[in-house]
């Protein structure tokens, strides 16, 4: 996010515009929770929201093509394996599934249930900040990565307390895909059983052995979860970088065994119904 962008986002605040921020579970490796969403709402957030739900819409979505896939299919969730692959591998572009990635159906879906509240992603790196510019019908409408929100934070004096029941996410109920940001997060996700044999799938984090398997894929491999950052998004470039890859995910996996025990804020959202309408493909 550049810096007049993030000047734009501050105005926003100042006019208190009606915001909805949208983390991905990575955010666990910069940020506490819960206290997160109540330094956001205190920032002047309206809503905030992980991308849990929409990450199950696309799951749906690669789970039917999946079932029908005649070819190898490469996800496209990270955007950065979507940009290197149009580059470096043109043979294989329409290899790529024509999905959206969890952070524009978030996106979509904080569109259609908030109609009136502009949204803003937290993001890791800045392909998704690239990818955003040229999201649906815009409906991404800022980025702005950990430092960044850090800064903010700083700037008006927010900082990490205790916070009560009310600061919970104004959820989309679908915990189990937490650990989407983790590599082979999708495929682990996607209920592929009875639809690949283990055997079919590769999960591939970083882009050098993107590179090496595109050289001359794995005939088996019917589908290749891959991400452009070892350890996929929890490797991030704008993510803290004091502590381990392998501190980032025991973070990440201690925060999908707390949030099993948590009570649900709103048990009827994250149903299918509520995407109703929306188009997860194209």
């Amino acid at each position: 996010m550049a810096a007049d962008e993030v000047k734009v986002l501050e105005e926003e605040i100042l006019k208190k515009t009606k915001l909805v921020a949208m983390l991905a579970p990575c955010y666990v490796v910069d940020f506490d929770y819960p206290e997160v969403i109540g330094q956001l709402k205190e920032l002047g957030f309206d809503k905030v929201v992980e991308l849990t739900f929409g990450a199950k819409m696309v799951n749906l979505e690669y789970h039917k093509l999946l079932k029908k896939a005649d070819k190898l299919v490469i996800s496209a969730t990270c955007a950065g394996i979507v940009d290197t692959i149009r580059r470096e591998f043109p043979q294989y572009a329409d290899n790529i599934a024509r999905i959206y990635s969890p952070m524009v159906a978030t996106a979509m879906i904080c569109k259609k249930i908030y109609p009136e509240h502009k949204t803003v992603f937290v993001s890791p790196c800045n392909f998704k900040k690239l990818e955003a510019k040229s999201a649906p019908g815009g409906c991404v409408d800022m980025v702005v990565d950990a430092a960044e929100l850090h800064a903010l934070f700083d700037s008006h004096g927010i900082t990490p307390k205790e916070v009560h029941r009310k600061h919970a996410f104004d959820k989309f109920y679908n915990d189990y895909t937490k650990i989407y940001p983790t590599a082979g997060g999708l495929s682990k996700t996607a209920h592929l059983k009875g639809v690949l044999k283990p055997e079919e799938t590769l999960v591939v984090d970083g882009i050098a052995k993107l590179r090496e398997f595109m050289k001359k894929p794995g005939q088996k491999i019917k589908f290749l979860d891959a991400t452009f950052c070892v350890g996929a998004c929890i490797g991030g470039p704008l993510l803290r970088k004091d502590i381990t890859l392998a501190q980032k995910r025991k973070r990440v996996l201690a925060y999908v065994t707390r949030s099993l025990h948590e009570p649900i804020a709103d048990a009827k959202r994250g149903i299918v119904k509520d995407a109703k309408g929306l188009k997860f493909s194209y």
